[in-house]
């Protein structure tokens, strides 16, 4: 196998299907979180590896995938304690971006993501607290999908801050997306369709220059196609006082979850992770209730105005992948305009898809859909759906 890409954290780990089904045939692999039996994750950490026995069995998303035919082809790259939008680890390395080399894959699904795009893999799981499945779908030109919190299983992955933590997956298709969230979710079918838009006006200011250009011209596409569209503003103190919520509450969740370990081992984190996390540990724990209260309100505003037939669509990022190498300066900027979109998914813990649209220079971008909670089957379909529609309009699409 061709690791030009350092997608693997481990390529030589493989399980066979234990049954047949709708994957008979597909390839995959889950970041280097997942309990895998008589395995060490790493959690994209060497103290963390050192520190953890092995898993005593599989995570059961895992053991769906294999049981409905899917074989496992590997570890995959990540964040340390996935706690990072980059996808460049200090200690492993980055996985190269094979939609742009010199620009950054995104995290901290790094290695995931990066597997399906170099086509090493037909699909990767990943997990997005923050925005991991999402960031790397756009860097790397993937359909990816952030479910609704608690839909999916997440037992048998290392957590992050457990409020927020989602399984979710990458692949180049929307029907092989689809597919996968049939296996994974058990979910019936209520209502059929989307009938309204909404465009968040704050979102879309964040956009620029060739990004912007792209997705306008979709954005123009889906309004022609829909009766009912409106641009609004969803938040009336702003999108970066979400932004600052959704990090008050993910840090305090955070430090009560990994800070006895990191006391005691003391474990070497890379820049930019080890001042997340010694920031994280000032944080009054205490404050939570006050601040989930404040969360509950954004979830009961955002379903009253989608309901049971309504989409947001924003941007997935502010614009292409950055480029490798920046200073830690530069990209803690992009990381807080980039938290500005990826908070409200994350806040609400409903359900978003990315989808994949190429700039005229070939660098793609991403292109998102939130429904309410729970209608994750039914976004999945509108997203196979759209995205014909948009091939045969001329819309350019990754895959």
């Amino acid at each position: 196998m061709n690791e030009h890409w350092n997608a693997f954290m481990n390529n030589n780990l493989k399980m066979s299907p234990t049954g047949s089904g709708s994957l008979n045939g597909r390839t995959f692999a889950v970041k280097d979180v997942f309990d895998l039996k008589n395995y060490h994750s790493s959690a994209g950490n060497p103290d963390w590896l050192r520190t953890h026995d092995p898993a005593t069995q599989n995570a059961p998303v895992v053991d769906l995938l294999l049981e409905q035919g899917a074989y496992l082809r590997g570890t995959t790259h990540t964040d340390e304690l996935m706690y990072s939008l980059n996808g460049e680890n200090f200690h492993y390395g980055t996985p190269i971006n094979p939609r742009a080399e010199d620009r950054i894959p995104g995290g901290s699904s790094s290695g995931s993501a990066v597997a399906v795009a170099a086509g090493l893999v037909d699909f990767a799981l990943g997990t997005d607290t923050g925005g991991s499945i999402r960031i790397p779908s756009t860097y790397c030109g993937l359909f990816g999908i952030r479910p609704t919190h608690g839909l999916v299983n997440i037992k048998g992955v290392i957590p992050l801050a457990k409020s927020f933590d989602t399984v979710g997956w990458m692949t180049k298709n929307p029907e092989l997306l689809l597919a996968i969230g049939e296996i994974l979710i058990n979910q019936e079918e209520t209502y059929d369709g989307f009938e309204y838009l909404f465009f968040e006006k704050e979102a879309w200011s964040f956009v620029e220059g060739e990004t912007k250009e792209s997705l306008l011209h979709t954005a123009s596409i889906l309004q022609a196609l829909f009766t009912n569209t409106n641009s609004l503003y969803i938040s009336d103190e702003g999108l970066s006082k979400w932004a600052e919520l959704f990090r008050s509450i993910q840090g305090r969740e955070i430090w009560k979850e990994h800070g006895d370990w990191i006391k005691a081992v003391k474990p070497t984190f890379g820049p930019g992770i080890s001042e997340r996390f010694e920031w994280a540990s000032t944080l009054n724990v205490d404050e939570l209730g006050p601040l989930n209260n404040r969360r509950e309100k954004i979830k009961q505003s955002l379903s009253s105005l989608l309901k049971t037939n309504g989409l947001l669509v924003i941007p997935t990022a502010p614009g292409e992948a950055p480029l490798r190498q920046l200073s830690m300066e530069d990209m803690e900027r992009y990381r807080t305009r980039t938290m500005q979109l990826t908070c409200i998914a994350g806040l609400t813990g409903f359900p978003q898809v990315t989808i994949p649209l190429m700039n005229r220079n070939g660098i793609p971008v991403g292109l998102s859909f939130i429904a309410n909670q729970s209608q994750d089957i039914k976004l999945l379909k509108f997203i196979q759906r759209l995205s014909a529609i948009l091939v045969e309009t001329n819309v350019k699409i990754a895959n």
